[in-house]
């Protein structure tokens, strides 16, 4: 088995000294270092070199990953607070000359920066950066540049142009902005290749400078930055060759090693202070500005947001605005104009406005969106009236940060909104957000192991025993699990490489839905670069990176729901009188509030197609909770979740509610956090304030706790608030049981923890969708089935749950069937019945169903030979639709439409000279359990019998026990069962059953 070679480190000459002494001696800023944001090739977190250099004293670190500026928030994040200078840069190769580094003097030379990066990503592909000398030119005011001089023994030669003397150019463009960098990593010629570059210096009239090519922050990264080349390369890291480092000198050196290896030219070291001190931007200085143009000439901003806010009230509440929103709206209106937060409302308001005026579906979430304002805005559906949620959540005077609104759009129309508002700002104005996509267990697994050699069967066994969200502190087990003893040395370089690179950048992705959007050009806040979907561009930065800046951003998300209410109501508002009881539209405003009728069916757990209550746990917890207004479904989308279930918050609610236990509060503090929830914690709001008013934490502090409940997946984040929140809650006379519970039940929060405010938007979905089911269970169902894929169930379970509620469900066919499924009156005021559509058939394309509808309307189709003439179809679709036993008005069975379906026009020379020759005989019927597999195969579903249906005589002789016959059996006996596995639901419950 190959195994990764030793580093082949030298030892430092230098013996080590002390951070104090060596600040004394030898003053040294790193000038080129990359982060892991360098994809695959650096092998540190940000983090980790900005702390490794404060501690060996140095002047300065500058961050210049390749092409990007991903990595430099966290390190200017980290580097506040370890007091070290941090310069803003990134190393660019351009297509024509030499690499040359690039620093940031000031706010003005880091625009440049970023509209050069942007300039070079936006001309080519995701991933990819394309610039030219004359690019840098064109940019290169008041940046420092430093000509990477690597291991040429001469000047360098440019491939492209017709000046030999790319060094010569360089100076030309930045004249005393420019250097040469030198770089020495401690091998074998190490004197010559510094006198070489000395000499191209001169010639080029360039200051040498001193660098050390960082790669890792200490020399043990050594064997992981091996390993992320032979990713980068694909291959294993025994074939990597000279393609590796020779030795593992691309760390932080000290600074007197520095000076020590730079011993023949000492002003190249301390020629990096210099350059330092020239560098005087901070990202501190990035200062964000709304857009404003939304708002009419004559207007402010917060006029037109206060005159549309009283408007919308007016509209909302026609008998008259009620006193509590009303107090509301000026407390809110208020608190948005001492923040400047009124562009950003507009801004969301516009977005809505937009998708309104084309018929699609949104609301808002979020603490700032289940506001008054918002809510007369038309942003939200969930009246003020109904629920209370703490706005300063996230519009605080305290944090002073963007207030949070997230708005859901239909999911086949969130692309409309989305290029809408590119044209809107331009592309040098919006972008979306970007996504850090990083290594996880299994990935991290399945890399780790082709670069190690492993074979691809190991790497697929071991990679199978991780759970997607498995801890790395279990790999040891899992390897053993996996046939990797845990004592040998590749199970100890697995378990090693695979902890070191979980949670690293893997490449940049597009987040969900996340927009920023800017007043002045938002290329030079941050670098854009095209994103692999066609259309789409997104900044460098993802959504922490944002936050830390304050800079804006919108979520415009997708949400499958609400496609299929929009197409609900639409069905609905096609139908004839007797078969609507909606004497207006609906919308997600007017649906009526609190029928009991609604409530039973929930607390029947009937539920499957409705809106976040259709999964088995949500159906196993209704029968217990029993929901029976609006605040009970809220706390229904809550509680079941990881969170909640591990922080050991289910069940004492639930003995709670049903008055099996009483609800105690150890005082009236937390009486007032607590007291709407039955004492139990259930939303991130009340762990926020239990963090206030229990363990005196500052509502700052309390901010960075719900950071630390929105980052579970990096280990150990919530574990540095233990002790604080524990000591406080002492400090504030509580016991110590109590204080480990609220810490253990916060902690639980870390794993899909839900905000209040967001569970009253989905509750408002929820309670809109089992009202549509409960009333048109045939539209609801076509309309689901017309908005695929999405949800949690196929459609041929939502089709038979449909049947069971006494829908008539008719099947496909040529002369009925449109592209989507639809309604078909029946005689009387019954309900309507379900016609399936051509969506459901495996293989056809809309364009084809748009052809059978525009041919059908000169009459049904009389034939086969009918059909194919008006149609034109052929081949596949024609085929498709025969196996799909689509042509059942014309008489046909599924063999004799596909029999028809083979071409016809092909010469059978064998029968030519056949006189009377006859057709074939006709073809042999299909068995019943032969249909119901092939409506499976070509269109997922069946109105036939049950697939089980067929089995039942041999699972009687099993003694396995219809589901029939579950409900009337005594409890606590042992039965066997069986059935069709639907789906395969994820994370596992918490003793690891999927």
């Amino acid at each position: 088995m190959p195994e990764l070679p030793p580093p082949q480190r030298l030892p430092s000459p230098v013996p080590p000294l002390s951070a104090a002494k060596r600040t004394k001696t030898i003053r040294y800023a790193e000038l080129h270092c990359r982060t892991n944001f360098s994809f695959l090739e650096g092998a540190s977190h940000p983090d980790e070199l900005v702390a490794r250099a404060a501690e060996l004293g140095y002047a300065a670190l500058a961050i210049t990953d390749r092409h990007s500026l991903a990595g430099i928030v966290r390190a200017h994040v980290a580097a506040k607070n370890a007091g070290l200078k941090l310069l803003v840069g990134a190393e660019i190769q351009p297509l024509d000359a030499p690499p040359v580094l690039l620093w940031a003097t000031d706010r003005a030379a880091y625009g440049r920066l970023a509209r050069l990066l942007t300039h070079g990503c936006r001309s080519a592909p995701k991933g990819e950066c394309r610039l030219t000398l004359d690019d840098i030119a064109t940019h290169a005011q008041g940046l420092l540049a430093g000509v990477m001089l690597r291991n040429t023994a001469a000047v360098p030669i440019c491939r492209g142009g017709q000046d030999r003397n790319p060094l010569g150019r360089y100076r030309d463009i930045f004249a005393d902005r420019g250097y040469a960098v030198a770089e020495l990593t401690r091998g074998p010629n190490d004197r010559r290749r510094l006198q070489q570059m000395v000499r191209a210096a001169r010639q080029a009239r360039l200051p040498l400078v001193a660098a050390n090519d960082v790669h890792y922050h200490v020399p043990e990264r050594r064997f992981l930055h091996d390993v992320l080349a032979a990713i980068r390369h694909g291959c294993a890291v025994a074939e990597l060759g000279e393609r590796l480092f020779a030795n593992g000198e691309r760390h932080l050196q000290a600074p007197a090693a520095m000076a020590e290896l730079f011993a023949d030219c000492p002003a190249a070291v301390a020629r990096t202070v210099e350059v330092a001190q020239r560098c005087t931007f901070s990202l501190d200085e990035l200062r964000y500005e709304y857009p404003e143009e939304l708002c009419p000439a004559g207007e402010t901003p917060l006029s037109y947001l206060t005159r549309l806010t009283w408007e919308g009230a007016r509209r909302q509440y026609p008998a008259g605005v009620p006193d509590k929103v009303r107090r509301l709206i000026a407390h809110e209106l208020a608190l948005i104009a001492e923040l400047r937060y009124e562009a950003y409302f507009l801004t969301v308001w516009d977005l809505v406005q937009f998708a309104r005026s084309r018929g699609i579906l949104c609301q808002g979430r979020g603490s700032a969106a289940n506001s008054a304002v918002c809510f007369c805005l038309g942003i939200t559906s969930v009246d003020p009236e109904r629920i209370d949620v703490l706005f300063e959540r996230f519009v605080s005077k305290e944090r002073n940060e963007a207030p949070d609104i997230d708005v859901d759009f239909e999911h086949e129309r969130r692309e409309e909104v989305i290029q809408y508002v590119y044209q809107k700002y331009g592309r040098d104005r919006a972008g979306m957000t970007a996504e850090v996509i990083t290594y996880q267990v299994r990935s991290a697994v399945r890399d780790v192991g082709k670069a190690l050699g492993l074979s691809l069967d190991r790497i697929d066994t071991l990679a199978k025993a991780m759970d997607h969200h498995h801890d790395a502190d279990q790999l040891a087990v899992r390897l053993a699990e996996a046939g990797f003893p845990p004592q040998t040395r590749l199970a100890r370089q697995l378990r090693e490489l695979v902890g070191q690179i979980v949670d690293f950048p893997r490449h940049l992705s597009q987040h969900v839905g996340g927009l920023v959007i800017t007043r002045g050009p938002l290329c030079e806040l941050v670098p854009i670069e095209n994103a692999a979907m066609p259309g789409r561009t997104v900044v460098q930065w993802d959504k922490n990176d944002l936050d830390a800046l304050g800079i804006l951003k919108v979520d415009c998300l997708a949400l499958g729901m609400l496609t299929a209410i929009r197409k609900c109501f639409a069905l609905i508002a096609a139908l004839p009188a007797p078969h609507t009881t909606s004497p207006s539209p609906l919308t997600l405003s007017t649906i009526p509030p609190e029928d009991p009728a609604v409530y039973d069916m929930i607390c029947r757990a009937d539920t499957m197609g409705v809106f976040q209550i259709e999964s088995r746990a949500q159906m196993s917890m209704l029968p217990r909770l029993r929901p029976r207004c609006f605040y009970d479904l809220v706390i229904e989308v809550a509680i079941v979740r990881p969170g909640p279930i591990q922080g050991d918050m289910v069940h004492p609610y639930l003995r709670r509610r049903l008055g099996l236990e009483p609800v105690t509060f150890p005082d009236e503090r937390i009486r007032a956090v607590l007291e709407k929830t039955l004492g139990v914690p259930l939303f991130q709001e009340q762990a926020m304030r239990l963090a206030v008013v229990a363990a005196g934490f500052t509502p700052g502090e309390a901010d960075q706790l719900r950071r630390a409940m929105g980052a579970w997946r990096r280990r150990g984040v919530m574990e540095q608030f233990r002790q604080k929140l524990i000591d406080g809650m002492k400090a504030n006379g509580y016991d110590a049981d109590f204080a480990d519970r609220v810490f253990r039940q916060i902690q639980g929060f870390g794993e899909y923890g839900f905000p209040e405010s967001h569970a009253a938007s989905f509750a408002h979905l929820v309670y809109v969708s089992a009202w549509l089911k409960c009333h048109y269970p045939a539209a609801f169902c076509a309309a689901l089935l017309n908005s695929q894929p999405m949800g949690f169930y196929a459609p041929a379970q939502l089709i038979a749950d449909a049947a069971k509620h006494g829908v008539e469900v008719r099947p496909i066919d040529v002369n009925a069937s449109s592209w989507d499924c639809t309604l078909e009156a029946k005689a009387g005021n019954h309900s309507p019945a379900l016609r399936l559509g051509l969506r459901l058939v495996r293989g056809l394309s809309p364009v084809h169903a748009t052809i059978i509808d525009q041919a059908r309307r000169d009459g049904p189709f009389a034939s086969f030979d009918d059909f194919l003439h008006r149609t034109s179809l052929r081949g596949a679709a024609v085929k498709a639709l025969a196996r799909a036993d689509a042509f059942r008005s014309l008489k046909l069975t599924r063999r004799a439409a596909l029999w028809q379906a083979l071409p016809r026009d092909e010469p059978l020379p064998l029968f030519d000279l056949l006189e009377g020759y006859a057709p074939p005989a006709a073809l042999p019927p299909m068995s019943p359990l032969q249909e119901v597999l092939a409506d499976y195969r070509f269109a997922g579903v069946t109105l036939r019998q049950h697939p089980l249906s067929f089995l039942r005589p041999r699972l009687k002789a099993l003694g396995v026990t219809p589901a029939a016959a579950l409900a009337a059996l005594p409890a606590n006996r042992r039965l066997k069962v069986a059935g069709i596995v639907l789906l395969r639901q994820r994370p596992s419950t918490a003793k690891g059953i999927t």
